[in-house]
């Protein structure tokens, strides 16, 4: 333990650096602070978590960009958040005058279409079609990288996409165990994002991606401890923390996982998080605590008075607002326990 808490040492508290202004971008992140503005309030979400039903949770929403036709069913909240979701994407792209920050957030529309075309192929099952035409890669193309035609007729992949297939393909026949799908391709992907931020020179994405992978760390923990998996190579390298506290944290019991974490900035998240599994045997504590953590670093971006982090920040806080009408829509929809609604926001 006094070995751990000696390796962690980090030249900040809670967040890394978000980096500084650049001044091309004053009238997007002017555009961006007016937009912000119009997102819902905490206020609204909670009271569409309180509403009686779903029905009155989609009242609430009547006077916003996410409103409803009257008698609409859960389909159209379905194609209206999707809607939403592109838009903002698009937005996205207008705002930003660097297309390789573009094509960088675009790739996580691509491996996450990847890792249906994976499990689908692979299980042979329909495990969903919901593929999304906002990566760069057609999903039509996606879906073509299992096919039978011959090497000369099939189309040439990026090599991050070819890596991650590969990866993915051999993992997953190490034991055909599916979940392995997910880890290789998600280890692809956080070496993927490490090298085009540094490669970017970006101070901000840079610590995104490592605390986005510090994140993924934490819920692997948690999920193999809660399955009593034996599997320890599985966690991400390049986040802040060492991995070595991860794999220590499998062989402690819930009540020690906070204090091993009390010297990075993750205490409260795995603290919370592991008391909620434990008495509650779900992960919605956990998922609640890294939305949150994550939130908190994107909105140190109101610092930047011009620059490309508001815009990346206000994309991924509105695909989060965008999930977030969707829990509680599905919830309701689906009338599940409002305190478990409530547990889930925060």
């Amino acid at each position: 333990m006094a070995e751990l808490a000696q390796q962690s040492i980090l030249n900040f508290y809670t967040y890394p650096p978000i980096g500084g202004d650049d001044w091309r971008y004053a009238f997007q992140t002017a555009q961006v602070r007016t937009l912000e503005m119009q997102m819902l309030s905490r206020a609204t979400l909670l009271d569409m978590a309180n509403a009686a039903d779903f029905q009155q949770a989609a009242d609430l929403l009547s006077g916003t960009e996410y409103a409803l036709p009257a008698g609409g069913n859960f389909a159209e909240v379905e194609n209206m958040l999707q809607q939403r979701r592109t838009a903002a994407r698009e937005l996205f792209e207008v705002l930003t005058l660097d297309e390789p920050i573009v094509e960088l957030l675009r790739r996580r529309v691509d491996f996450a279409n990847l890792r249906l075309a994976v499990r689908r192929a692979m299980t042979d099952r329909p495990v969903g079609t919901d593929y999304s035409s906002d990566g760069n890669v057609p999903p039509e193309l996606i879906e073509q990288i299992f096919s039978d035609q011959d090497e000369f007729s099939k189309p040439v992949f990026p090599d991050y996409v070819a890596e991650a297939a590969e990866r993915a393909v051999l993992a997953y026949y190490q034991n055909k165990d599916i979940r392995r799908i997910d880890y290789a391709i998600d280890e692809v992907q956080a070496e993927h994002n490490l090298t085009r931020a540094r490669r970017l020179k970006s101070v901000f994405l840079l610590g995104l991606f490592r605390i986005q992978i510090d994140l993924t760390n934490i819920r692997t923990m948690l999920r193999l401890k809660f399955t009593e998996s034996e599997e320890r190579g599985v966690f991400l390298r390049g986040g802040f923390t060492e991995l070595e506290r991860f794999i220590h944290g499998l062989d402690l019991g819930y009540e020690a996982l906070g204090p091993l974490f009390f010297v990075t900035p993750y205490y409260r998240i795995v603290d919370t998080g592991a008391s909620y599994l434990a008495s509650n045997k779900s992960f919605l504590k956990v998922e609640q605590q890294c939305e949150e953590h994550l939130t908190g670093f994107l909105k140190l971006t109101v610092q930047i008075t011009a620059g490309p982090q508001p815009i990346i920040a206000y994309l991924l806080m509105k695909e989060n607002e965008i999930r977030r009408v969707r829990l509680i829509l599905t919830a309701k929809k689906n009338n599940l326990n409002t305190q478990v609604i409530l547990d889930r926001l925060g």
